[in-house]
């Protein structure tokens, strides 16, 4: 009576085998010059932007030493 449906990716996939073109895209372009370069300086921002943030990070982050620590009287018991 009912007809028992597939689950969704394997209906896709079934699908897509019918509908299956011999028509190649066309070849994609090359980048220019312009657009090479502007990838590079945005991985080059990025990583400079990261490497930045974990510089300014590090004395944050760093426990001093030599010095005592101070304790609130609170834990000293008074």
């Amino acid at each position: 009576m009912f007809r028992r449906r597939e689950p969704v990716p394997f209906a896709f996939l079934a699908e897509a085998d019918r509908f299956r073109s011999n028509v190649t895209p066309p070849p994609r372009g090359r980048a220019s010059v312009g657009e090479v370069a502007g990838r590079w300086l945005l991985g080059l921002t990025l990583v400079a932007g990261l490497i930045g943030a974990l510089v300014l990070a590090m004395p944050a982050l760093s426990t001093p030493v030599g010095k005592p620590v101070q304790q609130s009287q609170a834990s000293q018991g008074h």
